[in-house]
């Protein structure tokens, strides 16, 4: 799964491919570890933290939190990133476990 549990929230583990043709939740991503990544695409550049803003209010608006409950907590200059989602609880694994349903097909 692309995500765990910790004593803090839960921490998203994300494969970002930012200047894309459009914004969106692409699939599963697995690497050469066999750890799942959730594939999101954004249009903005990684250059400022611009793609990484983007990623954060995308997540945030398809969870329905508020974007001050994400924080990347590594990966700022990485394709491969982990957010924390502070305070999500059964909502935010909810969504998740729907997300991941989505994109069973779509594995990369």
């Amino acid at each position: 799964m692309f995500a765990e549990e910790t004593d803090k929230g839960t921490v998203l583990r994300v494969r970002l491919s930012p200047n894309a043709s459009g914004t969106g939740i692409k699939g599963i991503f697995r690497n050469e570890k066999n750890e799942e990544y959730l594939k999101i695409a954004v249009v903005s550049p990684p250059e400022k933290g611009r793609a990484n803003k983007e990623l954060i209010a995308l997540v945030a608006k398809k969870l329905k939190i508020a974007k001050s409950e994400i924080e990347l907590v590594s990966g700022e200059i990485s394709h491969y990133k982990k957010l924390l989602i502070k305070n999500g609880g059964e909502n935010v694994c909810r969504r998740l476990e729907e997300w991941r349903r989505e994109n069973d097909s779509n594995d990369y």
